[in-house]
């Protein structure tokens, strides 16, 4: 462990003992590593099961950071007004990165890493803690929650909601790899992982608990206990039903929803999402 992941792991235990100028001037280091990309609340690793490790210290750092900010104002010109922890400001960009961010309301925090030729349509928002590979496209009205990791070259359709893990800390946030497709009105939560590239239909909704129905395959996917849900490499998941069998449920005829991998991707799939890359030029 580092000097910065021993000196966070430490205030953090100490809790509202811990030394505020020291908490507030370790937590700012971390923003900064955060920001550039040489720390990340998850990573790859080979050796996890899942592929993925949490890094726990770098979450309790984030909630650290939060809990010794104090309220400023942060309006724009006296006509936009804005309140938030002095801790947690806007990322500071400019054209020398290759991000692009389109008029509009968008909205990125400092600590979030955005990687270049990444594209933010109005109006979106990237919070602290977060990871977005480079060429992603973050469509309208999206959101990647804190410590959320997003891969190279996604699609993030209009109103995908990726949900932020911070609490527990030790918990998986969500990853989206690299080259997936997350159609619009999505949402991953609770510490999914969605493989490399996935391809999510409009309005798939997954959450850490969700069983996903994979026919080609013909089986059930569920987690394994205290690991994330997991959508496989190169599937194409849809919104689903299926009939609820007991109670009162099955007398009235309801149905549950639930996400069906219906096929994996193929050259007839990639040709479709091809024809989305030329706005990402």
């Amino acid at each position: 462990m580092t000097s910065l992941a021993q000196d966070i792991a430490s205030l953090f235990e100490l809790g509202s003992a811990a030394p505020r100028a020291a908490a507030r001037e370790a937590f700012l280091r971390l923003r900064g590593e955060l920001a550039s990309g040489r720390v990340r609340a998850a990573e790859p690793d080979a050796a996890s099961p899942t592929g993925w490790r949490v890094n726990v210290w770098v979450k309790q750092g984030i909630l650290l950071g939060f809990r010794v900010g104090d309220l400023v104002d942060m309006s724009v010109d006296g006509r936009w007004p804005f309140f938030d922890k002095d801790t947690m400001p806007l990322k500071r960009l400019d054209a020398s990165s290759g991000v692009r961010i389109v008029p509009g309301g968008s909205s990125i925090r400092e600590g979030a890493y955005v990687g270049a030729g990444v594209i933010c349509m109005p109006p979106m928002y990237i919070n602290v803690g977060a990871w977005v590979g480079e060429g992603t496209l973050v469509d309208s009205h999206a959101l990647v929650g804190s410590c959320a990791q997003i891969g190279a070259r996604v699609h993030l359709s209009a109103a995908a909601q990726i949900g932020g893990v911070i609490e527990p800390v030790g918990a998986m946030p969500v990853i989206v790899e690299d080259d997936v497709l997350v159609g619009g009105n999505c949402g991953v939560y609770e510490g999914a992982i969605v493989r490399r590239r996935a391809v999510l239909a409009s309005g798939t909704i997954l959450t850490g608990s969700t069983p996903i129905y994979d026919l080609p395959n013909g089986r059930i996917i569920t987690p394994e206990k205290g690991e994330p849900l997991v959508v496989p490499e190169g599937a194409v998941v849809v919104p689903g039903a299926r009939a609820v069998t007991v109670g009162a449920g099955r007398d009235w005829g309801l149905s549950l929803a639930t996400p069906v991998i219906v096929k994996y991707r193929d050259e007839r799939t990639d040709a479709r999402t091809e024809l989305e890359r030329w706005i990402r030029t």
